[in-house]
């Protein structure tokens, strides 16, 4: 084999880590870098010899146990290295669960294998495959977390959620596309599964499904559960909803019309369906951990028990699946270049997630609005809660928004002691206010024949039938808008979300005719989002949420709570001397409008006790959007029905 220029080099390098040390002029020693003999071979798109096969024994589901058997076809004897799923799309970090995987052992012929994990990546795992071996065997077990301080629960006595990325592997050096593999799944008995995959075979509680690409395995996950059922929606959508109890599966007809409702709207917004049929799983529960995450031709959500059994209750609930279902065109179809990858352990660059999934979240509202999942109240309160936040946010006068979408990299979701110094993932919400300004504009300058609609048809309609993705870059994002409508949409993106210090996103909203306006009372999405999460927030009071127990979060940067030294974990004991209770907290902000009177509270932390004078007199106080003048209500024309009736 000729020695590449990159191996040569890479060989020189070996050779200068095992020199002898130097010595620096006071004598110390001052070693060299060792450089690692073995390099992952990079992704190619050429084809692996053969198909892989993955077996799945999923019934030890009261351990949360997944034991798996599988087979890779080989082509040559040597060093084969096996890669354990690293960055995942959707999920814009490396979240890959290696740390789960326990008992892993490899054979050929029944004859085990050595094996060795490198110690630069611990995700790959380097086997010698003997001369003559036509395949290889792997088998492991991966020990989901059964509580979730060991992470997100993914299987429960009623239901389990099966992603392929946790319980497999693939071979270094190919792109996923090119790598055949056939799944063959068993699961508890008398439990039924969901997936969009292709040539299903059922055999009693066995699941078998046609050979797919290892890039598709990975994108289509399962649902399975003991209460299942399931709804057709129209367009080749179909809603698969496990639950904790038989009970939660009572949804209404006019329910479920509601869901193909959105459907119908999603179609005629974009004009194309970039998927044959399209699964809907749901998991109504209380066990299984949460999620939300888009596939091409799938999503996985989760949302409370009572979904449809106390849905007037939930409509703060109802953004998920519109958002979810949106990525099949934007996020999966359309996918910024950076963000695609041909394998995973590429790294992946979200530097435009404020399109990806700003504009997402934009457009879920839209599509709620449109079909009657929720009420342009609930709609326009959401964009009063997130305009409103933004205004007091500190972290804004040091990192755009645009390094935002580094945020899934560089803290993982975990909670930060002041969020609205540092920022977290604010392409999703700020985004959308974004994306609801360049809407006005061009409705606005065009007399309302055009609108982001139209953005939306050209940009993410791409080809019916073409379930492939294609990728864009800034430029491109430019050329569409002005395609729609000629304006310096580069300048207006770059200011919007490349650049620090910019003002309140409320220009969207004051194009639509409306203003931010506080009031006394929280609005609908407030409302109903305090009451899931059974807190209470005073961000725009006492710059502080305070939860069942009385503790305090989200300490607002600068606020009056961090004036007075309250950090999150802060205990509430007492309101003016008498024990906390959220009315009599209310009573006392109340009373403190006189300009005189403090917030008086007792506070405990780590054992120690202190009475604290809050100096804040401006009232109880919540975000709400008031209609401006007698001009055309604009929020109306954007909510305005698409579909064919």
């Amino acid at each position: 084999m000729k020695k590449t220029p990159f191996v040569a080099s890479l060989a020189a390098a070996a050779l200068i880590a095992f020199a002898p040390a130097l010595y620096a002029e006071d004598g110390n020693s001052r070693p060299q870098p060792v450089v690692q003999p073995h390099i992952i071979p990079l992704p190619a798109d050429k084809p692996w010899p053969g198909t892989m096969l993955l077996k799945v024994d999923a019934t030890d589901y009261m351990r949360g146990i997944f034991r798996v058997r599988q087979t890779i076809p080989v082509a040559k004897a040597g060093k084969l290295t096996l890669l354990y799923p690293q960055w995942l799309p959707g999920k814009h970090a490396p979240r890959g669960a290696i740390a789960e995987i326990a008992g892993f052992k490899a054979s050929a012929d029944g004859k085990p294998l050595i094996w060795t994990r490198q110690p630069t990546d611990v995700y790959a795992f380097d086997i010698d495959v003997p001369a003559g071996a036509k395949s290889i065997d792997v088998a492991f077990d991966f020990l989901s977390p059964t509580r979730t301080s060991e992470g997100r629960v993914v299987a429960t006595p009623a239901m389990m959620n099966l992603q392929w990325e946790q319980v497999s592997l693939y071979p270094a050096g190919y792109f996923t596309r090119n790598i055949p593999v056939q799944l063959d799944v068993t699961l508890p008995d008398g439990w039924t599964g969901a997936a969009a995959l292709d040539g299903l075979k059922v055999s009693g509680n066995r699941y078998s499904y046609a050979p797919t690409s290892y890039e598709t395995l990975v994108d289509s996950p399962m649902f399975a559960g003991r209460y299942y059922r399931k709804w057709d929606l129209g367009q080749n959508v179909t809603l698969n909803v496990v639950a904790d109890e038989a009970q939660y599966l009572g949804a209404k007809p006019d329910q479920i019309a509601r869901h193909a409702a959105m459907v119908a709207e999603a179609v005629a917004l974009f004009g194309s369906r970039h998927f044959d049929r399209y699964e809907f799983l749901l998991a109504l529960t209380d066990e299984l951990g949460g999620i939300g995450l888009e596939h091409h031709r799938s999503s996985e959500n989760s949302s409370s028990p009572d979904y449809f059994t106390k849905w007037d209750d939930g409509e703060t609930l109802r953004g998920l699946l519109p958002h979810e279902f949106t990525h099949s065109w934007n996020g999966k179809y359309r996918r910024p270049a950076k963000l695609w990858t041909p394998d995973f352990r590429t790294p992946m660059q979200g530097n435009l997630l404020w399109v990806y999934e700003g504009q997402t979240s934009f457009w879920d509202l839209v599509l709620a609005g449109r079909s009657g999942m929720q009420s342009k109240d609930m709609i326009l309160s959401e964009w009063a809660t997130n305009a409103a936040y933004y205004s007091v946010q500190a972290g804004r006068d040091w990192r755009s928004v645009e390094d935002t979408t580094l945020d899934p990299v560089i803290a993982g979701r975990k909670a930060r002691a002041f969020p609205s110094a540092t920022r977290t993932e604010d392409y999703y919400n700020e985004g959308s206010l974004m994306w609801l300004e360049a809407d006005m504009i061009i409705r606005q300058a065009t007399n309302d024949r055009k609108s982001l609609d139209d953005f939306a048809r050209s940009f993410f309609g791409g080809k019916t039938g073409d379930w492939g993705e294609v990728t864009y870059d800034f430029d491109d994002v430019v050329a569409a808008l002005n395609a729609v409508h000629p304006y310096d949409w580069a300048k207006f993106l770059h200011e919007h979300m490349q650049l620090p210090g910019q003002p309140a996103p409320v220009a969207g909203i004051e194009r639509a005719g409306y203003r931010l306006v506080w009031r006394d009372t929280p609005n609908a999405y407030d409302r109903g989002r305090m009451a899931r999460a059974k807190n209470y927030d005073l961000t725009h009071s006492l710059g502080m949420t305070i939860d069942k127990d009385g503790v305090a979060g989200s300490i607002l940067w600068d606020g009056p709570a961090f004036r007075a030294d309250i950090v999150n974990g802060t205990k509430i004991v007492a309101v003016d001397g008498v024990a906390y209770a959220k009315d009599r907290m209310e009573a006392a902000i109340r009373a403190a409008t006189d300009g005189k009177t403090p917030v008086s509270l007792l506070v405990e932390r780590g054992g120690r006790y202190r009475t604290v004078d809050i100096d804040y007199h401006g009232g109880l106080r919540w975000p709400h959007l008031e209609k401006t003048g007698a001009g055309p209500d604009w929020f109306d024309r954007l909510l305005a029905s698409k579909r064919q009736l």
